[in-house]
């Protein structure tokens, strides 16, 4: 089989970008929702869970559709951005990157929920009972000990900010070379009389990206907890 032609490996490249700043983003919202789920009980604690595993269970094309309404360059945000701070999200790799995060951000509050939950609470008291606040023992009590979900969150996360497709497509479109990731390349390749070879080696490329995620999140993740564990 060929190597990847220029058009796949810039398709390829956006898509770690796009990944990467989704992750970026995403991540320190995740713990902090996560933590909020696991240890906070306030009114409309239910209602807020449900809300952020909404993109769970919408299908990808209405998320982009929301996304579109209010980042889009007449919406109530991205109005806003584009107005005063000159930012525009719709139709650019930047709002790929947005919607990848949105995409992927019920999955990883998830694993970070039940991995604080795991931590023992007497431990976190014992710690603000000699004197650390409530900050201050999240950082040095809390999220070591969350750390191998945080970071089996982390890499599920980003494979799944790779792969999004439906609300990409729908709030950025399918520009080449600005939000034309792996999975636009490869929609557009099996849309073509003559791009089935390309399509199979983004087919397998993804799926190598795919795998790649899953075992690095499995694996390091049991590293992880043995070492804090005590072996």
């Amino acid at each position: 089989m060929q190597p990847l032609s220029p058009a796949e490996i810039e398709a390829v490249v956006l898509t770690f970008k796009v990944g990467g700043l989704a992750l970026l983003v995403a991540l320190p919202l995740a713990i902090f929702a996560a933590y909020a789920l696991a240890r906070w009980r306030f009114p409309g604690h239910a209602f807020f869970d449900a809300m952020i595993h909404m993109p769970l269970v919408l299908p990808p094309v209405v998320t982009g559709y929301v996304l579109l309404i209010l980042f889009g360059r007449h919406g109530p945000i991205g109005g806003f951005l584009y107005d005063y701070l000159g930012i525009t999200l719709a139709f650019r790799w930047t709002g790929a990157a947005l919607a990848a995060g949105v995409m992927a951000f019920p999955l990883m509050v998830r694993p970070i929920r039940l991995a604080i939950e795991a931590v023992d609470p007497k431990l976190e008291q014992a710690a603000e009972t000699l004197g650390a606040g409530r900050i201050v023992t999240f950082f040095i009590v809390t999220l070591p000990l969350a750390l191998p979900g945080i970071i089996a969150a982390a890499l599920m996360g980003f494979a799944k900010a790779m792969g999004e497709f439906g609300a990409t497509i729908t709030f950025v479109s399918n520009i080449p070379g600005e939000t034309r990731t792996l999975s636009l390349a490869l929609y557009t390749f099996t849309q073509s009389p003559d791009g089935d070879v390309a399509a199979l080696r983004l087919a397998i490329t993804a799926a190598i990206i795919a795998f790649g995620a899953v075992f690095a999140s499995e694996f390091v993740s049991r590293r992880l907890a043995r070492r804090l564990g005590g072996g």
